[in-house]
């Protein structure tokens, strides 16, 4: 394996020189001599082989050689520099990686929307994004595979906060069946159509939620996928209002005239996976997600 022959103050002391005009002026911001850094970027041109520099007057210029090569140096000091600044953060306490577990029925723009903001002071923290559905949160918690979970049931043991309330709506094609009757529905109506229905995603506590009153039901594994299956006319079900918006908005998808049930509402709340042992990153994490959804909790009760 070959080692490198400079090393990364060689660099800098290269960068220095042309960055503030010459030796003299690099000494003077560095608080070096100017010999020492002549000595630093003679020995840099010795073990690479080549000219980086020529004087041209007073003052330092880069040859074509130099100017690529301090280009590429500038991504290497960089990166070291944010590799020490990962490790400084990681002697903090500050954690690489953040598993976070998110039940599909949380608004994805408001997450994308939080994940975004938590970028610039995420100080290299990685973020592991887990979607599931009604028992996974559950599971994820229980099993210690999660650091931060948004979920509609909190489990035996666990502690969390009531974050945001998500509303559903039942719709059908505007074309469906339901809708032609003209009139308000009935259980008895349901019955004889086709329920789409979203698939628990845990494997060991599996429920149901909602109404399954239907004897024909198509199950998907996702909000989106239920969305395009109504779509597209191949039932009724319960959505989201915020995925379900625009098609009602269009007029593709139209609330049923149900008797009773038609909107209902799922509160989400947040758990720390291990409270205990949540470091700085993933506390941030939560303070940006509450602050997202406090947001929009005060914007829904003025409209």
């Amino acid at each position: 394996m070959n080692h490198p022959r400079v090393t990364l103050e060689q660099w800098r002391t290269l960068q220095a020189v042309i960055d503030y005009g010459g030796y003299a002026q690099a000494a003077e911001k560095l608080h070096r001599s100017q010999s020492s850094l002549s000595y630093t970027v003679a020995k840099l041109q010795q073990q690479l082989g080549m000219p980086l520099l020529r004087i041209e007057g007073r003052k330092a210029v880069l040859t074509p050689a130099g100017e690529v090569l301090l280009r590429r140096s500038r991504q290497l000091v960089d990166d070291a520099t944010e590799l020490e600044a990962v490790a400084h953060n990681l002697d903090q306490g500050w954690e690489p990686e953040i598993r976070v577990v998110v039940d599909a029925a949380f608004p994805s723009a408001q997450l994308m929307a939080a994940l975004k903001a938590f970028i610039p002071l995420s100080r290299g923290t990685r973020v592991q994004l887990n979607e599931v559905v009604l028992s996974g949160a559950d599971e994820a918690l229980l099993e210690g595979q999660a650091d931060l979970v948004i979920c509609g049931l909190v489990p035996q043991g666990f502690l969390g906060n009531q974050l945001i309330e998500v509303e559903f709506v039942a719709v059908a094609h505007r074309d469906h069946p339901l809708h032609q009757l003209q009139r308000e529905l009935t259980n008895e109506d349901l019955r004889r159509e086709i329920q789409v229905v979203i698939r628990d995603s845990g494997v060991q506590l599996k429920r149901d939620v909602g109404w399954l009153g239907s004897s024909h039901r198509w199950t998907v594994t996702s909000i989106d996928k239920a969305t395009d299956a109504l779509v597209g006319g191949l039932g009724f079900g319960w959505i989201p209002v915020h995925h379900a918006r625009w098609y009602m908005n269009t007029g593709e998808l139209q609330p049923l005239p149900l008797r009773a049930g038609q909107r209902k509402n799922v509160y989400l709340f947040m758990v720390f996976g291990q409270p205990e042992r949540a470091g700085p990153a993933t506390h941030k994490l939560a303070e940006i997600l509450r602050e997202s959804c406090n947001t929009t909790n005060t914007t829904r009760e003025e409209v």
